[in-house]
């Protein structure tokens, strides 16, 4: 894959992360994806950006340092357990207070709140090799506040998204009160993410400032070349550093760091936590990730809910082509919306809407703006402050106040916004997820070979999406996955498996990250309720839609199916 330049890695990455419900200020981080009018609905401590402080590792204990043991037998291994597996499947999860297994000073008040439980989950590093190293997975449970009568897992997205910072938001907010009078709220960090060991470490919090305060422009040979040797020392970093501190090869982590091993993860989970079958709520990528598990293993599954829906088997050039232009008409209905503000320096008509923002922003392609925290907004940065804001209307106004100051010569907030979506806390820390979705990414899609000189896709994914054009030619420079190791590991044709339980899809017709199509595509291929919900948002149930809440909470809870066709305003 080729890049015209940094914003189309970043609108894929997109598909996870979404801003903080917010219609003034701004909060500390990133959001999980539906943390606004989607779900879940979570809203983020605010905190001000300030420079990177260069730490990368947590303090605290909570999270498995150093080497990864074997599971703790003892435990129930419930349900069906493959051949092999059953010291994974069998474990004991020794449960203890959550604050340790938090990296992000931002969420302290969740973590710190009473009623949730943490600990590490065991798995193989290779399930083709269950004798050999393990990998520690952080776990989180909200225990219910009725009767428990089982368990929900719950993924936010990504790849790389924490489920745990998911989990401890949304229970301690009660966003989620209705579901938790019945069942246990879980989620575990993914290979890699949070407090799951070993994390990917590709970049310090220092490198990772500088390379967002430069422009990467790629209009010349030497651009090129300096982009591609970027690329190199970048991939050459994340497999010397990852794993290192736990005596894990960086090379075989990130080998095993994909799709078809998380889902191998969910049903050790599964039984470890002593449920026969497993009832699901998965957002965005957590959609790929329910349905990868749901073709592989049909019989474990009691209810699925697919919350803004990524189609497995679609075509990856395809997809990223249909989300530029899903994030595109986003931004048309935006504009439209500012226009019949008091003030705003959007157009109504779409087409100049694109050229009043572009007028904003290209500039900043030639001298970046300096900021009141000591940075610099670039060109790469104010896209991507845009591309977080797009993910909800509950962003909107915080959109529309962040392009009035931009004209007025203050990029302050629209740097927030990136700052959300980049993940880069209060204290100047930032998550592993961006890294993550890069590991992922490379391991589940079909890689570009190094050289390759077709811009054809590229071409079409920057004409699907105008509103990020830098103006700059679509040139030929190697993508990411291009130097990645090992090969590509998903190899998926999901169908609907006869001893399929009936699941449920929720698509939103204006979801710029994760069109609506894709929804109603993967509701056929699993046979599956779709719930189709009117709005531009990036998902939608715990999002204070009552007409989503109340279908998914009766189905998740009493199996009841939703109406057949039902659309909720």
């Amino acid at each position: 894959m080729r890049t015209p330049n940094r914003i189309l890695a970043v609108l894929l990455a997109g598909t996870v992360l979404t801003t903080a419900a917010c219609t003034g200020g701004v909060s500390g981080r990133a959001a999980l994806p539906g943390a606004d009018a989607g779900s879940p609905s979570i809203t983020v401590p605010s905190g001000p950006a300030t420079a990177g402080s260069g730490t990368d590792t947590p303090a605290g204990g909570g999270a498995i340092e150093g080497e990864i043991p074997r599971p703790t037998p003892g435990g129930t291994g419930a349900g069906a357990v493959p051949d092999g597996l059953g010291e994974f499947y069998s474990q004991q999860l020794r449960w203890q207070d959550c604050a340790p297994f938090n990296a992000n000073p931002d969420y302290d008040e969740f973590y710190a709140a009473p009623g949730l439980e943490c600990t590490n989950l065991i798995v193989p590093l290779d399930y083709a090799d269950p004798a050999g190293p393990t990998v520690a997975l952080a776990v989180i449970r909200a225990a219910a506040t009725g009767t428990s009568e089982g368990v929900v897992q719950i993924n936010p997205g990504g790849p790389g998204a924490s489920s745990l910072d998911t989990v401890a938001a949304i229970a301690t907010q009660g966003s989620a009160a209705a579901l938790q009078e019945t069942f246990d709220l879980v989620g575990f960090d993914t290979r890699g993410v949070g407090a799951s060991r070993p994390q990917v470490e590709c970049r310090t919090d220092a490198q990772t400032d500088a390379d967002r305060a430069a422009n990467h422009r790629t209009t010349t040979p030497e651009g090129i070349a300096a982009a591609d040797a970027a690329l190199t020392a970048y991939v050459a970093a994340c497999v010397a550093n990852t794993g290192a501190d736990a005596g894990i090869d960086g090379t075989a982590f990130l080998e095993n760091i994909g799709t078809a091993s998380t889902v191998r993860d969910m049903d050790v989970l599964r039984s470890a936590l002593g449920q026969e079958q497993l009832t699901y709520l998965g957002f965005s990528y957590g959609t790929l990730l329910g349905s990868v598990y749901a073709d592989e293993f049909p019989a474990n599954v009691r209810a699925m809910v697919l919350d803004g829906a990524v189609d497995p088997n679609a075509d990856s050039d395809q997809r990223t082509i249909d989300q530029n232009a899903g994030f595109q008409g986003t931004f048309e209905a935006f504009a439209a919306w500012c226009a019949q503000q008091a003030s705003c320096p959007l157009a109504g008509d779409p087409a100049q809407a694109t050229a009043d923002f572009q007028a904003l922003v290209r500039p900043l392609l030639d001298t970046p703006l300096e900021l009141r925290d000591g940075r610099v907004l670039t060109f790469d940065d104010a896209t991507t402050g845009l591309a977080s804001a797009l993910y909800s209307q509950q962003a909107w106004p915080t959109l529309r106040t962040a392009l009035i100051d931009l004209a007025d010569g203050d990029g302050f907030v629209l740097m927030a916004l990136a700052d959300q979506y980049e993940e880069r806390d209060s204290q100047g820390h930032y998550s592993s997820t961006q890294d993550v979705f890069n590991a992922v990414r490379c391991v589940d899609s079909p890689r570009d070979p190094a050289g390759d000189t077709d811009t054809s896709f590229e071409e079409k994914a920057a004409a699907a999406a105008p509103v990020f054009d830098s103006g700059d030619p679509v040139v030929a420079f190697d993508d990411t996955c291009s130097r990645w190791p090992g090969t590509t590991t998903l190899d998926v044709d999901v169908t609907a498996a006869p001893d399929l339980a009936t699941l449920v899809v929720i698509s939103t017709t204006g979801d710029p990250a994760t069109p609506y199509a894709a929804g109603q595509e993967l509701a056929k291929l699993l046979n599956a309720r779709l719930i189709t919900v009117e709005g531009d948002q990036h998902t939608a149930y715990l999002g204070g839609i009552d007409c989503v809440d109340d279908a998914v909470n009766a189905y998740l809870t009493e199996l009841t199916l939703p109406e057949d066709g039902l659309v909720c305003p």
